[in-house]
């Protein structure tokens, strides 16, 4: 077997290889007169078969089978003598095939060497907050507003009330498309209408009707009607306002608290609250480490890697809108929806697998555990969870992964630039991206102030 190797990008190999064409006859006569022994043809006996004869018929299938297999083993044998490792699949293209033997080009992708630089050049901030007694009340509040109940009433429509009514919207006297409703239900303040359309039906009364003049925003979705002047004829059917729930037993059942009373339910909720705050910091620390892990190097990725990863995006997208129950093929969504995050998904899997690799990282038992309790926790029934975990395989891969992670990032930690930032629960939980729109807004006002 002859091989010549190129270079044909940063991680693109292509590999020229020649079987000799004696090989492929050996093997494929091998193959012809272990034939000659099991097949069976009219006008000749079990076994007695002449060899002309299954070549006439079989050889050239024989052949194709033997090139194949023979192609196949032979790029194996190829890359580790070559010592190369591809990122996946090659694209095969015959060459020739004549007296000296048959050539063909494999063409791939091999995995980036990564030199790691100094993790000193990455800078996180870490939030520092608590949970204060105020927070526990606000969130109390926010469980009660979640299970306000309505109940009708006479007088008219106030801020926060939810009202039942039909409308017809009209711009230039004819309606258009998507402006009307029969018997749709609004809460006064949402904001889910256009600006003014809320504000219009506070004051009015079951049984009343009311036209409302307004203009759709110059962003608004639908551009035809983006700035537009248009009328909607409202015809109010009920009026509800609405009741919190008491804080009482009954209440504090809806959340798995049948003991304490009320202190017992601050004890839970403040508890559920210290563990998201947990939570939402170590992402945030994770999410600069692994941005700053970017940051700080250029990785090459193989195309087949940023393919396999995409399409695992696309069924976690189809799931997640539960197009799976109804067939939907993930391949019909647009890869360049996910390319970007793809990419930058791999590069972020190559470069932890870099870390773990170099500095000899290792999966604490130990956390994992502690991983997996915490969650539990959360539960009724908490070892009940854990045991689930410590007999399902797969789920307890994927905790391992992520403490894994989490040890890669402990590890960078220990020589990036580590501040911390006092805040509040609220700005803690925050998503990064909100948290730093929020810092815009702020600015922005302080300057037009």
């Amino acid at each position: 077997m002859q091989v010549s190797l190129e270079t044909t990008s940063g991680i693109e190999r292509k590999l020229t290889i020649t079987i000799p064409v004696a090989d492929i006859d050996s093997e494929v006569n091998k193959r012809l007169q272990d034939l000659s022994r099991r097949v069976r043809l009219d006008g000749f006996r079990p076994g007695k078969v002449p060899m002309k004869v299954v070549k006439r018929r079989y050889g050239a299938g024989a052949r194709q089978e033997v090139l194949g297999e023979m192609m196949q083993s032979s790029f194996i044998d190829a890359i580790q003598e070559q010592n190369l490792n591809p990122a996946g699949a090659p694209s095969v293209e015959a060459k020739s095939d004549n007296d000296e033997g048959f050539t063909f080009v494999a063409t791939f992708e091999i995995y980036p060497e990564i030199a790691l630089n100094d993790f000193s050049a990455i800078s996180v901030e870490r939030p520092v907050a608590e949970v204060q007694e105020s927070d526990v009340d606000e969130m109390i509040e926010t469980l009660r507003k979640q299970s306000t109940t309505f109940a009708d009433v006479e007088r008219a429509a106030e801020q926060g009330d939810r009202v039942t009514f039909d409308y017809v919207g009209t711009k230039d006297g004819e309606a258009f498309e998507g402006g009307s409703a029969e018997n749709s239900t609004l809460e006064l303040g949402s904001g889910r209408m256009i600006p003014g359309f809320e504000d219009g039906l506070v004051g009015v009364s079951a049984g009343e009707e009311k036209v409302l003049s307004l203009t759709f925003p110059e962003d608004y979705q639908a551009k035809d009607l983006a700035g537009q002047s248009v009328e909607f004829a409202c015809k109010v059917h009920k009026v509800a306002a609405p009741a919190l729930p008491e804080l009482n037993d009954e209440f504090f059942a809806r959340f798995g608290v049948s003991d304490g009373g009320l202190e017992g339910f601050r004890n839970e909720v403040s508890k559920n609250m210290e563990r998201e705050l947990r939570q939402a910091i170590k992402n945030k620390v994770k999410n600069q480490v692994m941005d700053g892990l970017l940051k700080i190097h250029e990785v090459e990725v193989p195309s087949a890697l940023t393919s396999q990863e995409i399409d695992r995006m696309r069924e976690q997208a189809v799931q997640q809108f539960g197009g799976m129950r109804g067939g939907f093929d993930p391949k019909q969504l647009p890869a360049e929806l996910f390319e970007a995050d793809a990419k930058k998904r791999v590069a972020l899997g190559l470069l932890i697998g870099e870390v773990v690799k170099q500095r000899e990282v290792k999966v604490d038992d130990e956390r994992v555990r502690a991983m997996i309790e915490e969650m539990a926790s959360a539960y009724q029934e908490p070892q009940q969870v854990v045991d689930w975990y410590y007999s399902n395989d797969e789920q307890l891969s994927q905790i391992k992964y992520v403490v894994l992670e989490e040890q890669v990032v402990d590890t960078i930690l220990e020589a990036a630039q580590l501040s911390e930032k006092a805040c509040n629960y609220q700005d803690a939980i925050k998503p990064a991206e909100r948290a730093a729109e929020a810092e815009t807004e702020e600015a922005e006002q302080e300057e037009t102030a």
